[in-house]
């Protein structure tokens, strides 16, 4: 393994239309060794394939080739390596793209990219058994990719590549991948493996570790918070940082929330290593610098997690506004107009939903503060159920149902929406590929070394505060949260702010009482894990969010506010914590 000074990994991008100077601020702003940008989503992939049906040539993030422009120059002047993800479904045309742009500025870079995660692209047997009678929809199948780890991107990096693109690897790999070719990691180097992903799960979300969506963002200025970067050491441990001047703040308190984001238990598997966050020790080494060391790793699962998305149907959506009094029977009067609408014309939409958001308020300044929102939502396998029939019948009624009806938007015809599957792969039937600068091939194989990575026992739970006197008040007084999607189900983390506190929620919020807390869930499947190095619990909610975030199954597809409605509820809190 490589000593000596730690390899400086930055992040540029969480998401495909993260800030786009950023790429440029992370080049300019101080010293990297390696750049990463972290372009796809589940709903990316739908964006992508869609992209890719109109035109083959394209299912990449284009964004990362105009940065490019400007950061290509930069990065090779400073001797800085890009990887990236931005291939989405064609990493051998973005690679091609890069090459040509290279050509065009006048900076020669060497090129390297990773194939094997497109599982149409070469007829994995997973669909070819999904074909089969009784074998699912895998026919409407518009993607499907594993999650590959970081052993095509260490090949790449070893071969002299100074531009790395990737497509479906999962978000973490983009650093370990990194860290792997750097200090010469084993595959069977758990430990340090495991540590270099939790470094680069802290990264991979960009300024949300640096204050960015943060529970408690009023004690930082987080009007522009600068991106992360990682130092990381030989044994797997780093400090998580950012550029001197950038805004936002890194705390202990930032990295948790970005730890617990999109997580569950314990054990946080992937294809190279399954990291154990149990093991995690976070601490504050000076101002914005946070230290994480004590990882601790196990051989990765023996499947792959494979994302499967498709075109799910059709769905029109209208919202209607009501106004001041009698709102529950203006509400009434809505729905019954529409079913007669939907019974005359004989095309009820296959599934027809109402949601009722009391945003008004009594004897309110303003009018929008008198309004409440009433939203229907409509999906049918059949474009024309959930077209005119419903749009038609919306705008009929303007000037024949409540007073004061206007909608917030004029009705539309349908549009597609998505679906995402997550399903089990066997390694050894995909084929992951480094194709090094020069063109030739790599195979990377498979793990030889396996574990399923079972549940662990919750630990011991702290000693409870002694007893005392309470007092009402919202549990985000004493407690932050993060929470965030992984298919149709949400992910919601809860830290607690003090040892004290954390002796109180360890105790207290069960997941019944987040059940209750959160009426939404309270028919769902709701699992509680302790994590308590970190002082917090996570809680996966099984089925709250449908078929996933491109299926737009609630208010908020993606559960980004569900951490914070769970914070403004009230209970009993002990006064000594207030």
């Amino acid at each position: 393994m490589s000593g000596g000074e730690p390899l400086r990994i930055g992040n540029a991008s969480g998401f495909y239309g993260d800030r786009f100077d950023a790429l440029r601020e992370m080049l300019t702003g101080g010293p990297l060794d390696v750049l990463t940008g972290d372009y796809l989503a589940e709903l990316t992939m739908l964006i992508l394939g869609r992209d890719r049906l109109k035109n083959p040539a394209r299912g990449y993030a284009t964004t990362f080739l105009r940065q490019l422009e400007e950061g290509l120059g930069l990065a090779a002047g400073r001797g800085v390596r890009l990887v990236t993800n931005a291939g989405g479904l064609n990493p051998a045309g973005l690679a091609d793209a890069v090459r040509e742009l290279a050509d065009r500025v006048g900076v020669p870079v060497r090129v390297a990219h990773v194939e094997g995660d497109d599982l149409l692209a070469w007829g994995s047997p997973l669909l070819e058994r999904s074909r089969e009678p009784g074998g699912g929809r895998c026919e409407e199948v518009l993607t499907a990719n594993a999650y590959l780890g970081g052993g095509g991107i260490a090949a790449c990096l070893r071969a002299g590549a100074d531009v790395v693109v990737t497509g479906r690897v999962t978000d973490a790999a983009l650093v370990s991948g990194a860290a792997q070719a750097h200090f010469g990691w084993r595959p069977e180097d758990f430990d340090p493996l495991a540590g270099a992903v939790v470094a680069g799960h802290v990264l991979e979300c960009g300024a949300q570790a640096t204050g960015g969506n943060y529970s408690f963002f009023g004690a930082h200025d987080v009007r522009r918070p600068g991106f992360p970067l990682a130092e990381i050491s030989a044994d797997g441990s780093c400090v998580i940082t950012k550029h001197p001047g950038t805004g936002g703040a890194v705390t202990t308190g930032t990295v948790t929330a970005q730890l617990l984001y999109e997580t569950s238990g314990a054990r946080y598997a992937g294809p190279d290593v399954t990291a154990r966050l149990d093991t995690a020790r976070l601490t504050q080494d000076g101002p914005d610098r946070v230290r994480i060391d004590g990882v601790r790793g196990e051989a990765p699962p023996p499947s792959l997690k494979a994302g499967l998305t498709r075109l799910g149907g059709w769905r029109n959506e209208v919202t209607f506004v009501l106004t001041g009094l009698d709102v529950e029977a203006k509400a009434e009067l809505v729905r019954a107009q529409m079913d007669a609408a939907f019974d005359a014309a004989g095309r009820r939409p296959a599934e027809v939903r109402w949601t009722l958001a009391r945003t008004d308020r009594a004897d309110a300044d303003v009018q929008e503060e008198a309004s409440a929102l009433l939203r229907l939502v409509v999906r049918d396998a059949d474009p024309d159920a959930v077209g005119r029939v419903v749009s038609g019948a919306a705008v009929e009624l303007a000037l024949a149902s409540y007073p004061g009806f206007h909608v917030t938007a004029p009705p539309a015809k349908g549009a597609p929406y998505g679906v995402f599957e997550a399903v089990a792969v066997d390694p050894a039937q995909v084929a992951h590929r480094a194709v090094l600068p020069d063109g030739s091939r790599v195979a990377v194989a498979p793990p030889r070394a396996t574990r399923e990575p079972a549940r662990l026992p919750d630990p011991p739970l702290p000693a409870p505060l002694p007893d005392g006197p309470t007092r009402r008040a919202p549990l985000g007084r004493v407690a932050g949260a993060r929470s965030g999607d992984k298919g149709g189900d949400a992910n919601v983390g809860v830290w607690a702010v003090s040892d004290d506190a954390w002796r109180w929620l360890a105790h207290t919020l069960t997941a019944d009482l987040l059940r209750r807390l959160l009426p939404e869930t309270a028919d769902l499947a709701v699992t509680r894990h302790v994590l308590p190095n970190l002082r917090a619990l996570n809680f996966t909610v099984e089925g709250l969010l449908g078929e996933g975030v491109a299926a737009q199954a609630r208010f908020d597809p993606q559960a980004k506010g569900l951490g914070e409605w769970l914070r403004s509820r009230h209970l009993d809190i002990p006064e000594a914590l207030l």
